[in-house]
């Protein structure tokens, strides 16, 4: 599976750096970096890095639960192209979930990002629009299971909040722009899929 090959290079990446940090800042996302120096590597490299183990182990979890399932759904549209289309849309939440943060911090030489968030975030999200009516329970509350599509609105909410108070060195920002990527990119490359999420739905406010 192309998720259990991201996860492996990401972790082969992630663990030595996490004590070599001349390597972990030539390769994390910092804007001034890119607007300066030109340095358009980095739009991609720091998906490959992580602060810490748990920070490390969250987004790989993420990933290995619904990157396989995501795949799958790909495929079953889109036949074997559907591996191809799921490769774009892990590295397209890379990119897209740091175009704001560039905009925001290209003039700022203290800024510096790193994490597969904003792709994970795209994964869960292209997920959440192929079976938005699957139960999920998430690791905080194991005994309580809601549709995917209730949890994926309560996370932007959560995101979008904690994004205004800007309080934290978590890049809330890219977790949205991945999330708005993944459900552009799932329409976009499988409009079947837009028939089956208005279904879906329709049947849990029927239910």
């Amino acid at each position: 599976m192309v998720a259990i090959i991201i996860i492996v290079a990401t972790c082969l990446v992630s663990i030595p750096a996490f004590s070599k940090k001349d390597f972990f800042y030539r390769f994390d996302f910092a804007p001034f970096a890119v607007q300066e120096r030109k340095e358009y590597y980095r739009f991609l490299s720091h998906a490959f890095l992580h602060a810490d183990w748990a920070h490390l182990f969250f987004n790989m979890f993420v990933l290995y639960t619904f990157g396989r399932a995501t795949q799958n759904y790909f495929e079953i549209y889109l036949g074997s192209t559907g591996i191809f289309y799921f490769v774009l849309l892990y590295l397209g939440g890379i990119v897209f979930a740091v175009l704001p943060t560039y905009k925001k911090h290209k003039d700022n030489p203290n800024y510096h990002s790193i994490g597969a968030s904003g792709a994970v975030s795209a994964v869960l999200f292209s997920y959440i629009i192929f079976s938005p009516s699957s139960e999920l329970t998430l690791i905080i509350f194991p005994f309580f299971g809601l549709p995917s599509i209730v949890w994926g609105i309560a996370y932007l909410a959560y995101e979008q909040y904690q994004s205004k108070k800007n309080t934290s060195n978590i890049n809330h920002d890219a977790h949205i722009a991945g999330a708005i990527f993944g459900i552009a990119f799932t329409l976009i490359a499988v409009p079947k899929s837009l028939s089956s999420f208005i279904d879906q739905i329709a049947y849990l406010l029927n239910f």
